[in-house]
């Protein structure tokens, strides 16, 4: 991989694998670190991806990584979102609404709603079955109704 497609891949994707990291980390030190471990992942790869598919690839490493991290660390670790997060203005309120909700349905809600991907793809970055994804974004979209818009 040549240093100016990382540099551009990094560019294009490194909202959305901080975003899905911190989805699974709740920790904007631990997102920093699983985005670097990302990148440098993609850097290091005998096979990086086919073009085109950059962004499947990443998103599925970030969710490994996370997955990864959390096995690993101690509960205890944990820490609440910051104030700081650099969300959008528009879509802050909802989206620490979507980041509060449990880990399951936080990043199905996120690569489906977020990042676009379709139910089967949302349940292979998740390693789980398209019904499996089906019924998380049933049940985040019932946690979610009652939501409001801050005035």
């Amino acid at each position: 991989m040549t240093e100016e497609r990382l540099l551009a891949l990094f560019g294009e994707y490194r909202n959305m694998v901080y975003r899905l990291a911190l989805s699974y980390t709740h920790s904007v030190q631990d997102a920093e670190d699983l985005v670097q471990t990302v990148f440098l992942k993609l850097l290091e790869s005998p096979h990086p991806p086919a073009e085109g598919k950059e962004k499947a690839w990443l998103a599925k490493v970030t969710v490994n990584a996370g997955r990864d991290l959390l096995r690993s660390a101690p509960k205890s670790r944990w820490e609440p979102l910051e104030d700081t997060f650099p969300a959008p203005e528009e879509e802050s309120g909802l989206f620490q609404t979507v980041m509060s909700l449990p880990p399951k349905y936080r990043a199905a809600v996120y690569l489906h709603y977020y990042e676009g991907y379709t139910l089967a793809e949302t349940a292979r970055l998740l390693h789980t079955g398209i019904s499996a994804v089906s019924m998380r974004l049933h049940r985040a979209r019932k946690l979610l109704a009652n939501w409001q818009e801050p005035q």
